[in-house]
């Protein structure tokens, strides 16, 4: 009988000896490689951490004790091992379970994340949190080496080196974040792992401490300090020591037996400690063991082939890095900068064509932001591309570094709106409200492939701060777009809309990825009489006024569509034009409501939220009954 039958929880595993683990560890991975192949999902990194996985909940009491993830997309075993099993069938899927640690989901989880650097921070408050209460369970937190490289993560380490409290950190070296880690951090680490002399060194230094209760304790300081400065020889700088944080490793990750015992010997110390372990993203699937950041996050594969089953049919993201080689070919001071994910944002192929202009500054994007006004303030046109909901990170720097100086930073939002499967840490559905108030800041938002382009060329000429946000994958209804906007490709011009489609009953608004919806909403009302007018409005800041306003004096009745949160959002600027024009007009909006939106596919949530092009007619025809 297989080992993993009998696993449904952490207790479950403590049956089993040391030797059986790896076996066990074998079981788990062949169900993480059969359910993301169906379902898609984080493959790499949770093969990877599988074998560290399974000795720390053989170490640990959970959920008495907590196991703190950053971003989480590593933890598909911890969520196999603590009582998920057979629901993992039904991973990202509606109603299923989620791709990252939930809240909602098991007492397991202490968080929902998604985001990077984070762990060490929540950790350390509920270390303190412990204190205070006087209980004694254990707190472990665990960061990959692209995520260490973070902001938040030091501020992180260097408070837990203050407080001095009895907090774990488990270091996950796999020298990737997404994509390959970079940065200084990252060499560091890869220095520390694989200096043969220092270990050799370090090992002899241990034999003798062992037996330092023969010879005494002078000998035994003298011992610690040959250590330390043998380290300090060996290993520039001893960061995690000088910090305050004790440091063990590095560690075979893979080891099963190696790190228990390990995790055992440091577990009863009361002081900051960090393990340094070394895993293979992508470990035991020989597909992502080659390429592990094509398997980082995965739609479903051919098991034997490592092939998508998916048809790729042409994308926001393909058709940006297209047009940013094409662009920059013929501008030399355009420069690209992604935090940690150029293959995400397609970044690559400008990184292969132009090495020297290409920045990936690691997973902070906070540094990203203020790194390209620097580059800005000495005329280069840099060009950020991050996810939406990623961007959030960088919302003082985007404030103080690039608007108050209105430099000419243009940030790109793939991502943007509902993007599916990841859910609620992923959705980009906050950023027209978090920047559209922004002076200085130009927010566009493309409604299909060819406007991307050609707003890519305006905001590469416009001279302040410029953001573009398109979705993930195509645009909504591609045939709509092929047939009604091939043949009247407008220029752009700076807060000027385009009347897609004249009608008198009707007039709706739509931004971004909703505009092609829209127009196949007013196909369908037409049929019924209903003449609905479409306007692909371009510009979220700033806002062409002029047509809304002519607009309100023909047509009494306007609908508002948009990809984001209602508050603050899209509809909130139309209602201001209108308000502050003592307009009064019949006007709805159809958006995101306030709450953090759930997993499911990307089609399912768009038609849930009345975002879809059946939904759009359903509620006109509502409203004019």
């Amino acid at each position: 009988m297989p080992l993993l039958d009998s696993i449904n929880s952490p207790k479950d595993l403590k049956k089993l000896q040391i030797g059986e683990l790896p076996q066990l560890a074998d079981e788990v991975r062949s169900l993480i490689i059969d359910v993301v192949s169906k379902t898609g999902g984080h493959l790499a990194p949770s093969l990877g951490a599988v074998d560290f996985i399974i000795a720390l909940h053989y170490c640990l009491d959970a959920p008495k004790d907590t196991i703190v993830w950053d971003v989480g997309h590593q933890s598909y075993c911890h969520k196999i091992l603590t009582g998920r099993k057979d629901a993992f069938s039904n991973l990202r899927q509606k109603g299923g379970l989620s791709g990252f640690p939930n809240i909602n989901e098991s007492e397991y989880d202490p968080f929902t994340v998604g985001h990077g650097s984070t762990s060490i921070s929540t950790a350390l408050g509920l270390c303190l949190a412990r204190d205070l209460k006087e209980t004694d369970e254990k707190v472990v937190a665990v960061i990959g080496d692209g995520s260490l490289g973070g902001g938040m993560a030091f501020e992180g380490l260097n408070h837990a080196g203050q407080l001095r409290k009895d907090i774990l950190i488990i270091l996950n070296d796999n020298e990737f974040s997404i994509s390959p880690s970079v940065g200084a951090f990252s060499r560091y680490l890869n220095r520390i792992a694989t200096n043969p002399i220092y270990n050799r060194v370090r090992e002899d230094v241990d034999r003798l401490i062992r037996r330092v209760p023969r010879l005494g304790f002078r000998l035994a300081g003298a011992a610690r300090k040959l250590e330390e400065g043998l380290k300090n020889l060996l290993v520039p700088g001893i960061l995690f020591d000088e910090m305050g944080i004790r440091y063990f490793g590095p560690i075979d990750g893979h080891n099963i037996g190696a790190v228990i015992e390990v995790i055992n010997n440091v577990l009863p110390l009361n002081e900051p400690r960090l393990v340094h372990i070394v895993t293979q993203k992508g470990k035991g699937f020989k597909h992502a063991e080659k390429k592990p950041a094509k398997f980082h996050g995965i739609t479903p594969f051919d098991t034997k082939k490592g092939k998508s089953t998916v048809d790729k049919a042409p994308s926001f993201t393909e058709t940006f890095s297209n047009k940013m080689v094409e662009l920059a070919s013929g501008n030399k001071k355009i420069v690209a900068i992604t935090a940690a994910m150029p293959e995400g944002t397609g970044l690559d192929k400008f990184e292969n064509r132009f090495p020297e202009r290409f920045f990936n500054v690691g997973m902070a994007e906070e540094h990203a932001i203020g790194f390209a006004a620097g580059l800005a303030r000495k005329g280069l046109v840099p060009i950020v591309a991050i996810y939406s909901t990623f961007l959030q990170r960088s919302y003082d720097q985007i404030i103080h570094d690039v608007c108050l100086q209105n430099l000419h930073v243009v940030l790109c939002l793939d991502r943007a709106g509902i993007v599916g499967e990841d859910g609620p840490t992923h959705h980009g559905v906050f950023d027209i409200s978090y920047l559209r108030h922004i002076p200085n800041l130009v927010c566009m938002a493309p409604k299909d492939l060819l406007e991307l382009e050609d707003m890519l060329e305006f905001a590469v000429l416009h001279r302040s701060p410029i953001s573009i946000r398109y979705p993930r994958g195509g645009p909504l209804g591609q045939e709509t777009a092929n047939t009604q906007t091939e043949n009247s490709r407008e220029r752009i011009e700076l807060g000027k809309s385009e009347i897609l489609r004249v009608g008198r009953d009707v007039a709706i608004l739509a931004v971004g990825d909703m505009v092609l919806p829209a127009l196949e909403a007013s196909h369908i009302l037409a049929k019924n009489n209903i003449e609905t007018e479409v306007v692909n409005m371009r510009f979220i800041k700033p806002i062409d006024s002029d047509t809304i306003l002519k607009l309100a004096e023909r047509i009494k009745k306007i609908l508002v569509v948009e990809d984001n949160v209602l508050e603050g959002g899209f509809g909130s600027a139309v209602i201001e034009v209108l308000s502050d024009n003592n307009i009064d007009v019949d006007i709805k909006r159809i958006g995101l409501p306030d709450e953090f939106i759930t997993y499911s596919s990307r089609e399912d949530l768009l038609g849930k939220f009345g975002l879809s092009a059946e939904k759009i007619t359903e509620r006109i025809e509502e409203w004019l009954r």
